[in-house]
């Protein structure tokens, strides 16, 4: 018996959370029988578009689901030729309004699975008063934001920071060189200076890594230690980059979101195996790393070292 044939469509090869989201896929498919095929579109929607359609049109490419996180829109017209070419579609990360319509009119898997982006850019928001206090600037980097994604987390952050501390805001494109170029460009501005910055965020870790980069690359050694004394975060909190650098000491916090992909290669498995249709939209939870009341601790501690050191 010939396994179910899954592509899975990421976004990019340059970020440790879709190259998680290929690893959890790859291991779920494996475990549950599936025949998984994966490609990435370079941060390129043109590119994706292109990529989908060929399996859709071409006989011998066809899958039997596509799996995708879209680089920019929900892609409603390549959904609505996949389903109608009798291809299951499922989205990750994305939120549209024509996953009901095409479940009503279609026999085959359709469905979301979605990481809280709210509540991701909530706990951030926390870890930025645990971090920072009640008042000062946060240097903030967001994703693009031709996806829901970005405005999420913004929204979510910007919900639950102190009243008192601005955001100054940069874009990035999730890649680390992105979250680089734009504290880079940032930089070379002679206003930089002027907002006093307490804080760097980033909407994910490789963007918050890309941004200490370039604070390790300034030539004034004064103000590159002083620029890495402050707080720098992420999200997304993949156990061997994000985590990793903050158990290392080179970011302060992470927001852990857990890949999407295996999940959904579990719920796709039961889905085909039984013909019935997964639920619509599934929502994974996120977590804070450290966990908030550490960082509060550990902010505390830190504030009360010179003291101690005055009083020797």
């Amino acid at each position: 018996m010939n396994k179910p044939k899954v592509l899975l469509a990421l976004i990019t090869q340059e970020n440790d959370f879709q190259l998680e989201q290929a690893v959890s896929a790859q291991l779920a498919a494996e475990k549950v029988g599936l025949d998984l095929e994966i490609v990435f579109a370079d941060n390129d929607a043109v590119l994706q578009t292109q990529q989908l359609l060929s399996h859709i049109q071409e006989p011998g490419k066809r899958p039997n689901v596509i799996v995708v996180e879209p680089v920019g829109t929900g892609m409603p017209q390549v959904a609505n030729a996949a389903v109608s070419a009798g291809i299951g579609w499922v989205l990750i990360n994305a939120g549209v309004d024509y996953i009901s319509d095409l479940r009503r009119r279609s026999n085959v898997p359709v469905f979301t699975v979605v990481s809280n982006h709210e509540e991701i850019g909530k706990i951030q928001g926390r870890q930025i008063a645990a971090l920072l206090g009640n008042e000062g600037c946060v240097l903030y980097i967001e994703g693009p934001t031709i996806r829901d994604v970005s405005r999420l987390r913004t929204q979510g952050m910007m919900a639950t920071k102190p009243v008192k501390v601005t955001v100054k805001k940069l874009k990035g494109d999730w890649t680390q060189q992105s979250g680089y170029n734009a504290v880079k460009s940032w930089l070379s501005l002679s206003t930089s200076r002027d907002l006093h910055v307490g804080i760097i965020a980033a909407q994910n870790d490789d963007m918050a890594i890309g941004a200490r980069r370039a604070f390790e690359e300034l030539g004034d050694l004064r103000e590159r230690d002083a620029w890495l004394k402050r707080p720098i975060i992420g999200c997304d909190g993949v156990p061997k980059s994000g985590q990793k650098w903050v158990c290392e000491g080179r970011l302060s916090a992470t927001v852990v979101s857990p890949p999407l992909t295996g999940q959904a290669m579990q719920m796709l498995s039961y889905a085909l195996k039984t013909g019935s249709q997964p639920a619509e939209r599934t929502v994974v939870v996120a977590s804070s790393f450290p966990v908030l009341n550490q960082l509060q601790k550990r902010d505390l501690a830190e504030a009360a070292a010179p003291s101690k050191k005055t009083s020797v």
